[in-house]
């Protein structure tokens, strides 16, 4: 059996023991899909990533990120939680406190910029794919949204938003609802979900009603089928709400800072940093960002 390294982070939060927990082995070498699958079982966290190096030597680091039950080719709370923690182990290498770097992720290569403190930091990442629609066929009507959610039909949408389905990466199913009441009523049946949406399905729940003005959207986030009952702060279902707000909101020209709160029904709050840059009626890019904190360090011997 060899040692690993790994570090556990609360991300999305600039505060412990909040956030979405993150466990990162930092001494991935040697290991095969099969044994980075375990090893997440093992941590049972919504998501591990395993750090290697990287295939082109200007970047940084390659990752692959597992959740309990299958691999991702991208996530938001993994490429920035590490980001942090490499930034962190950079900075105590001498490097300057504002430090850029590319992760090679399955999705292709993840551009970061990380400000390290101490034992916490900041990073913001620009998506290496812009959203896109994605699947066959109509988006999900109200009605099959709202009974695989446990709510009413008349709890689904709001203004021109309507469900969709948008991928930056990772697929997902948005689904708007009217009230910050009704997001916290919903009660997803996992049968329910796959049929309505896929054995896969990862639902994303939001709307624009919010209790702290800071925030612009509240948001939550289903995915059994990936061994997630919920998920406190996913950045890639951010990602993929990028698409959403281009075809719903009336965003105009310009950059365009938003803050979507998850989490909050779990007890872990989170804050996920989402900025667009909109010319010509067109998403040209946009930014993922958060905080993050390291909670432990240790060894896991395989």
């Amino acid at each position: 059996m060899t040692a690993r390294r790994f570090v556990t982070l609360d991300v999305f939060t600039e505060r412990p023991l909040a956030g979405n927990p993150l466990a990162v082995v930092l001494d991935a070498e040697g290991l095969d899909g099969a044994a980075m699958q375990a090893i997440a079982r093992e941590f049972n966290l919504s998501e591990t990533v395993f750090v290697l190096p990287p295939e082109q030597p200007r970047h940084r680091a390659r990752l692959r990120i597992f959740t309990p039950a299958r691999e991702l080719p991208f996530a938001g709370h993994p490429t920035v939680g590490t980001a942090v923690l490499l930034g962190l182990h950079d900075r105590r290498a001498g490097v300057a406190d504002a430090i850029a770097f590319g992760l090679e992720e399955k999705v292709g290569v993840v551009p970061c910029v990380v400000e390290p403190g101490e034992g916490r930091g900041r990073a913001r990442f620009r998506l290496p794919r812009l959203p896109e629609l994605w699947g066959e066929g109509e988006d999900p009507e109200p009605a099959t949204a709202a009974a695989a959610l446990g709510l009413a039909v008349q709890d689904i949408g709001y203004a021109r938003h309507r469900p969709s389905r948008h991928s930056a990466g990772t697929p997902f199913t948005l689904v708007p609802v009217r009230s910050l009441d009704a997001l916290g009523r919903a009660r997803p049946n996992a049968e329910a979900l796959e049929r309505a949406f896929g054995a896969a399905a990862k639902v994303f729940l939001y709307t624009g009603d919010t209790e702290d003005p800071g925030h612009s959207f509240r948001a939550r986030m289903f995915a059994p089928g990936a061994g997630i009952a919920e998920d406190p702060a996913t950045g890639a279902a951010v990602a993929a709400f990028s698409g959403a707000l281009m075809q719903f909101e009336p965003l105009g020209e310009g950059t365009h800072d938003l803050v979507i709160a998850q989490g909050y029904e779990m007890g872990r709050p989170s804050e996920i940093a989402l900025q667009l840059v909109i010319e010509a009626g067109v998403l040209r890019a946009a930014e993922i960002g958060g905080s993050a904190v390291v909670m432990t360090e240790g060894e896991i011997r395989v």
